[in-house]
C-alpha cells in the first residue's frame, strides 16, 4: 500500500470512528421527556393499527364507559331483584303463619273441642286426659273436618261406610276402659258442682265445653273433687 493509500484509508477510519462516537453522544443525551414522547408515539401507533378494525364501532373511551354503565345497571338490577325476592319469602312467611293459625284455630275447634265434649258427654273422669290419650287418633282432614284414624293411620269407616265419627270414638274407648268413667248414681246420670258458693246438681252430658260458662262449672266442680 502506498502512502497516499494508507493516509486516505486511515481517514476513512477516523471519520468512521467519529461519527460512531458522535452518534453515541447524541443517543446518551435524550432527555427523559423525549423518550417518554417517543414510547407515547409508538404506543398511539400500535394502537391506532390494533383498533383500525374496529373505528367503525366508536370511540375506545365511549365504548368503555358505555359498558361500565351496562354492567352497574345489571348490578343494581340483581340487588333491586334480590330485594323484591326478599319481599316475597317475607310475604310467603307471613302467609304461612297465617295458615298455621288458622288451620290451630279450625283444629281446635274440629278436632279438640269435639273430643273434649265427647269424653264429657260420656262421663269421663277426666275429660281432658281422654281428649290428650285420644288426640293422636284424630286429624283434620283436607276438607276441613276431623277424620278418626287405625293404627295403621288410614281413615276409619263405620258399619255403614260412613267415616267414624269423633263422638264414636270416644264412646268406644270409655266403653272398653271403663276405669275412665265416673261412677254415677244408679237413678241420676249428674255429678255435684258448686256455683256462687252452692252446691248444685248438674248432668256432664249436658255440658258444652265450647261454653265458657259450662267450662268454669267444669273447672269448678273438678277443683272441689266433685268429678
Amino acid at each position: 500500500m502506498d502512502h497516499n493509500t494508507e493516509a486516505l484509508a486511515n481517514e476513512v477510519v477516523t471519520d468512521t470512528t467519529q461519527q460512531t462516537e458522535s452518534q453515541a453522544q447524541e443517543a446518551k443525551t435524550y432527555t427523559q421527556q423525549e423518550v417518554d414522547n417517543m414510547m407515547a408515539r409508538m404506543r398511539g401507533s400500535i394502537e391506532r393499527k390494533v383498533l383500525k378494525p374496529y373505528e367503525d364501532l366508536g370511540d375506545p373511551q365511549e365504548l368503555r364507559a358505555l359498558r361500565e354503565a351496562e354492567e352497574k345497571r345489571r348490578v343494581d338490577e340483581q340487588v333491586k331483584r334480590g330485594e323484591f325476592e326478599k319481599t316475597l319469602q317475607e310475604l310467603a312467611s307471613k302467609k304461612d303463619e297465617e295458615i298455621k293459625r288458622r288451620d290451630a284455630m279450625i283444629e281446635e275447634y274440629k278436632v279438640n273441642t269435639p273430643l273434649l265434649n265427647a269424653a264429657a258427654k260420656f262421663k269421663s273422669v277426666n275429660p281432658e286426659q281422654v281428649q290428650a290419650l285420644l288426640r293422636s287418633q284424630v286429624r283434620l282432614g283436607t276438607s276441613g273436618e276431623a277424620e278418626v284414624l287405625d293404627s295403621s293411620g288410614a281413615v276409619r269407616y263405620d258399619d255403614s261406610g260412613n267415616p267414624l265419627k269423633v263422638e264414636k270414638l270416644v264412646e268406644e274407648f270409655l266403653t272398653t276402659n271403663p276405669h275412665f268413667v265416673a261412677a254415677a248414681p244408679s237413678t241420676t246420670n249428674t255429678q255435684s258442682s258448686v256455683q256462687n258458693g252452692k252446691s248444685s246438681k248438674i248432668d256432664l252430658a249436658t255440658l258444652d265445653l265450647t261454653n265458657p260458662e259450662n267450662r268454669r262449672l267444669y273447672s269448678e266442680a273438678k277443683s272441689k273433687g266433685l268429678l
